[in-house]
């Protein structure tokens, strides 16, 4: 019975690799014919330049390293290793108890264990079996965590699926903003690039601009489609679809960096705009640049009640409402993209009519 256990555990064992360093070659030689007796995949070096170079290129699960050595000492090894790996279970060897490294080093350099140096190796050998199962149960939880982030991952999906479809309704209600959440998403990350912005900002500003007026979904289509001019009450209506669209959005973790953008892009540099009359620098940046990205399509799109403005006319609205409705310095950097790199805007005007 005991044999078969054996077998078992040996088994088991053969899929663990155990790395040990030690300059004492009669050491690594032992450690070799006991822990290959026990069943696990055996490396020994006696060179800890070698073995700092060896966990670079290749994977183990354990290290069981000798403390005092030359050229270097564990810890010296361990603090090389620290910089690369930090999930390398690491169990520490000492000649004597009074040369072991001190307690503040084990813990920062996240040494799992250390013991006397033995001719027998029962001590190591319940150490290395303790580690082998911590080692387990971590490979499990990350195991659990690579199957929740996928189930998770799979569920956004299908949430920006329906987000998507929704937005494609909102389009359809209004032939106005067919293309328009398009535009604005491909002008706001051409001022991104331009203010220098981080990869991380240039894609809330792509995603923030297809999904800004989301919240139009909830407007009638009788208040989009209306020729004339909007009554206060439905006026109040259009300023309600910022907030509709943070409850549509606020429920999945990938909107969470464009919710400033579908909350504010309304917001005016004087406080004047909605729906919480922001000013200034209150105002998201990201909201800001959106803000002016949106305001230039809006003036160069053809209405129900009226042509798209000539550029002469939208330059001079710019300049005009800078500082009042944008952010002048913003603004400033988007007119020198329309005198400078026009070409580009109407590259992405040609790409989404």
């Amino acid at each position: 019975m005991r044999k078969g256990l054996q077998t078992a555990n040996n088994s088991e064992n053969s899929t663990y690799r155990i790395l040990a360093v030690d300059d004492e070659i009669g050491i690594v030689d032992s450690l070799s014919i006991f822990l290959k007796r026990t069943g696990y995949q055996f490396v020994g070096v006696t060179d800890p330049t070698e073995a700092i170079e060896l966990v670079k290129k290749e994977h183990f699960d354990l290290m069981i390293l000798d403390f005092i050595m030359t050229p270097y000492h564990g810890d010296q090894v361990v603090e090389e290793i620290r910089k690369f790996n930090k999930e390398l279970y690491i169990l520490l060897l000492t000649g004597h108890k009074d040369l072991a490294p001190p307690l503040e080093t084990i813990k920062r350099l996240d040494i799992q264990g250390y013991c006397e140096k033995s001719d027998k190796f029962d001590q190591l050998l319940l150490l290395i079996e303790s580690g082998i199962k911590s080692i387990q149960q971590m490979n499990e939880i990350k195991k659990i965590n690579a199957e929740l982030t996928d189930t998770y991952r799979r569920l956004e999906d299908s949430y920006l699926e329906s987000i998507q479809a929704l937005r494609h309704a909102v389009e359809a209600k209004d032939t106005y903003t067919r293309g328009h959440s398009d535009r604005v998403s491909a002008y706001s990350v051409l001022i991104g690039k331009k203010l220098g912005l981080s990869e991380d900002d240039l894609e809330s500003l792509r995603v923030g601009g297809l999904f800004h007026d989301i919240g139009k979904i909830g407007v009638p289509d009788s208040i989009l489609q209306k020729v004339s001019a909007l009554t206060d009450d439905e006026y109040a209506q259009i300023k309600q679809h910022p907030i509709v669209g943070i409850q549509i959005l606020s429920n999945a973790s990938i909107f969470q960096d464009i919710l400033p953008i579908v909350k504010h892009h309304h917001e005016k540099f004087d406080g004047s705009g909605y729906p919480d009359g922001l000013s200034g620098d209150n105002i998201p940046y990201l909201a800001r640049i959106t803000s002016i990205a949106d305001g230039f399509d809006a003036m160069t799109s053809s209405r129900s009640y009226r042509n798209s403005l000539p550029l002469e006319t939208v330059v001079s609205e710019f300049k005009k409402y800078a500082g009042t409705q944008y952010d002048p310095n913003i603004t400033s950097v988007f007119l020198d993209i329309l005198n400078t790199d026009f070409a580009s805007i109407q590259e992405i005007m040609d790409k989404y009519k």
